[in-house]
């Protein structure tokens, strides 16, 4: 982790129908019909309802995480069992309108586990690519994801980079940037005053990878994060038009004017809304989702400073909204960490058990709605950094979510 990121880190037609008058005959014909066809009805729904169903393939299930044993907590959100660890978590969202991925780090760590992981998914996806690959990322030194963008630059996609100019030009950070550089794929580096802290890829304009995920080994095998593909050439418009302001005009940061993007749309039959940091008042928007909650907020949070979404917590817990939380161990005891407060209030909050990073950015709201993204809940997020965030109105995709959250809460829980 370089200094910059440890000082910028954290929604019938009715029909009328007119009688007339009939034979006593037309009368029995139609009864005896209606006998028939109801017979005809429960022979057949008999069938359907009892006929053995196909026995389903067989797969070898993962060995089980163990069930800890916690103490009894009144604030404690309910825990189920815990589902089988792997590699990486693959979730699909509602309606397979996205595809979701959670890292799952093992301890301790071991370089023959360094596999299955979300690389090898986003390698997947740019491998997909036939015409473009943009990719804005603050830190990449996967050796496949590395590869993959040069295979698409060998198959004639047109492939761009954007990243943090102090990532660019560490001799230590850069190895591979170095390889694109070497093999004409052009590379901007920008936000010398905050950091370029996006982490998305774009492919032929249709598809959008983002998540908290940086592209990196510790990334993906020791920090808890999460990944997300949607298809979507609406969403992919957005991260288009955003990257091509970071590439084309090298605005960063607060120099990066908001427009061209559509912040709500509908995709898969769900209401997403997208924006970017700090054009987009992103904070604001947080604040304003969080407000509509009535029954609980679960968040993880890599930072969280940020005064007007730790107010809006604040209120909630006082209108009887429960609050539950795991919050990353490093700054998280500093005076200017939400945790200390909700700590002191009685809040449900912990420091997490990792022994690396919790690195999730995440706000789920009455289990209906997701809040992630890039985009740490602080101010050098909201005003400074380049970021990204999607708020997500998907009981589907808010259950895998939280899925994720109790696996980080119970694991912070054992740490004590």
């Amino acid at each position: 982790m370089t200094q910059k990121q440890s000082q910028g880190s954290a929604r019938s037609a009715g029909g009328g129908r007119r009688g007339g008058s009939s034979s006593k005959g037309v009368f029995l014909f139609l009864g005896v019909l209606l006998l028939l066809i109801a017979i005809l009805l429960c022979y057949f729904g008999y069938q359907a309802l009892f006929r053995e169903k196909p026995t389903p393939t067989a797969t070898p299930a993962p060995t089980a995480l163990p069930t800890p044993s916690l103490a009894a907590s009144p604030f404690a959100p309910s825990l189920p069992t815990p589902t089988p660890q792997v590699a990486v978590s693959p979730t699909p969202g509602g309606a397979d309108w996205s595809q979701l991925y959670f890292t799952s780090p093992k301890y301790p760590d071991r370089a023959p586990n360094h596999h299955g992981g979300l690389d090898e998914k986003l390698t997947a996806f740019i491998n997909t690519a036939r015409q473009s690959v943009d990719i804005a990322i603050y830190q990449l030194d996967l050796d496949n994801v590395t590869q993959a963008l040069l295979d698409a630059k060998s198959r004639g996609a047109k492939v761009r980079v954007v990243t943090d100019i102090d990532t660019l030009n560490d001799p230590k950070e850069n190895p591979s940037f170095k390889k694109l550089e070497q093999a004409d794929i052009p590379i901007v580096g920008g936000n010398p005053n905050a950091i370029m802290h996006d982490k998305f890829v774009v492919v032929d304009g249709k598809a959008v990878w983002t998540g908290s995920w940086n592209f990196t080994e510790n990334d993906t095998y020791r920090y808890n994060n999460n990944g997300i593909e949607i298809p979507s050439p609406e969403l992919a418009h957005n991260y288009t038009t955003t990257f091509e302001k970071m590439f084309k005009d090298q605005k960063f940061g607060p120099n990066r004017k908001s427009g061209g993007t559509t912040p709500r749309l509908t995709i898969g039959g769900h209401r997403v809304e997208n924006y970017f940091a700090p054009e987009d008042k992103v904070a604001e928007k947080i604040v304003a989702r969080l407000q509509e909650a009535k029954k609980t907020i679960h968040v993880m949070a890599f930072s969280f400073t940020d005064d007007s979404i730790g107010d809006v917590i604040r209120e909630r817990a006082k209108a009887g909204v429960q609050i539950s939380g795991v919050f990353e161990t490093t700054g998280s005891e500093t005076k200017f960490s939400e945790y200390g407060w909700m700590k002191e209030a009685g809040l449900d909050v912990w420091q997490d058990g990792n022994p690396y990073l919790m690195h999730h950015k995440v706000f789920i709201v009455d289990g209906q709605t997701v809040v992630f993204g890039s985009f740490n809940f602080s101010e050098n997020a909201e005003t400074e950094n380049d970021e990204n965030l999607l708020i997500v109105d998907d009981p589907s995709l808010a259950a895998k979510f939280e899925a994720e959250f109790q696996r980080v809460y119970r694991q912070a829980r054992e740490k004590k």
